[in-house]
């Protein structure tokens, strides 16, 4: 794995050997971040079940002013303290061990308001709704901030929540890449 553009670019990732650990694939980045464009340039952003930290990781070579990396799991989130001091990417990064399922509140605490948030918890989770639920409960998005969901290219994706609207959706291969725009 690499950082695909930005001020990185070209620079490797520390490999991943965890279980349950599923990097993006390198292909899916490009096609994400070519979608986004300038989204990306001075957000906010988070990275939800970050596993890697790679999303975070290519904002943040591509112009973002801040990543938050929100993960379960202490080994993935030693890899991702690690390939931020690899990448000199620690002064405008946070990393915290949280459960994203349960609550969000780790987003506000930060004190900022987020204009990006990337979205990859565990495909068998199925867990698209409940995940924007406890970003809608967060009171730390922007308004239009955006979130880029990925799941299992089989499942079933809502259309609309009381706080988010799908803008956009493609499949690469086995993943399906959902674009939400927060509402309130």
């Amino acid at each position: 794995m690499r950082i695909i553009a930005g001020s990185r670019k070209g620079r490797k990732l520390k490999p991943v050997n965890i279980p349950g650990i599923r990097p993006t694939s390198d292909r899916v980045r490009e096609a994400v971040f070519s979608i986004l464009y300038q989204t990306v340039v001075e957000a906010n952003v988070a990275d939800l079940f970050a596993g890697t930290g790679a999303m975070g990781m290519e904002a943040l070579s591509r112009g973002a002013a801040h990543c938050l990396f929100v993960e379960g799991n202490p080994k993935a989130l030693s890899l991702i303290n690690e390939n931020l001091k690899h990448m000199d990417l620690e002064k405008n990064s946070q990393s915290v061990r949280w459960d994203a399922m349960k609550n969000l509140q780790c987003l506000k605490r930060t004190g900022l308001k987020f204009d990006l948030i990337f979205a990859d918890p565990p495909y068998a989770l199925n867990a698209v709704e409940d995940v924007l639920q406890v970003l809608a409960e967060s009171d730390a998005l922007n308004p239009e901030a955006v979130v880029v969901f990925e799941s299992a290219a089989n499942q079933e994706v809502v259309e609309k929540t009381n706080a988010f609207e799908l803008t956009d959706q493609r499949k690469y291969g086995k993943t399906l890449v959902s674009f939400f725009r927060f509402m309130l």
